[in-house]
């Protein structure tokens, strides 16, 4: 796919449609001058940097290398981001049919797992305890028949509402895993059931293996994380 071709894929006027034409000249930008240029605080997110790397079921990801220098026009160090002009392989997300959501919420009785308090459907969210940045290939089709050992294996809830989205916080505790090596501890408490704050250096950090460097992490399973840290109470 040659660079046209990628425009062509990417819907006119959106977030991720201006942010790569930013990006199309290969030279490091800094994302906070991007985010005024643009006009969006959520360069970051899926519809920003993230989904341009993640991809689609309909067009690669981009390889875009982020580094940290210290901007003028902002004064402080910012992050910047580039394009190497490489795509990548998509690893987006297949989707949860409903009929799956509806069994998901069903087995965790529509509860959250940070703060346990039962909640409406609409202020939760079906998280995938393994962040799409650690896929390395797009999701394999969510069965709506899986077992109820792999909807336990592969989600988790977490609340959205008018005071938190604990959701949002996972993911930027996860980007910073990503760009660190460092990983994150819900809360401030900064304990594991599994090792440390450091990424396995034996571990993968993408593909299917990467799974075993977020086992131990309380962001990958509140559940475990809680149960392990109350044994040492």
């Amino acid at each position: 796919m040659d660079i046209n071709d990628f425009r062509d894929t990417l819907t006119s006027g959106s977030l991720q449609a201006e942010y790569f034409e930013l990006l199309s000249d290969q030279t490091y930008h800094c994302r906070k001058c991007a985010q005024r240029i643009i006009g969006s605080e959520q360069l970051a997110g899926g519809g920003g940097v993230q989904g341009l790397q993640r991809g689609t079921k309909n067009r690669p990801g981009i390889v875009i290398d982020t580094i940290s220098e210290y901007c003028e026009d902002c004064g402080k160090r910012t992050k910047w981001d580039r394009w190497t002009g490489e795509f990548q392989q998509a690893n987006s997300a297949s989707g949860i049919p409903k009929k799956l959501q509806n069994r998901v919420l069903d087995h965790y009785s529509y509860e959250d797992t940070i703060e346990q308090r039962r909640r409406q459907a609409h202020e939760l969210v079906i998280d995938h305890r393994i962040p799409m940045e650690r896929w390395g290939e797009s999701e394999e089709t969510n069965d709506v028949n899986m077992s109820i050992d792999d909807i336990q294996r592969k989600f988790q809830l977490l609340k959205k509402d008018s005071s938190g989205n604990h959701n949002l916080l996972k993911s930027r505790a996860c980007e910073q895993c990503i760009q660190t090596g460092k990983r994150g501890y819900p809360m401030g408490i900064k304990y594991y059931y599994v090792g440390d704050e450091d990424w396995p250096s034996d571990c993968p950090t993408t593909g299917r293996e990467a799974e075993r460097g977020c086992i131990g992490c309380g962001w990958y399973d509140f559940e475990a994380w809680r149960r392990g840290l109350n044994s040492i109470i």
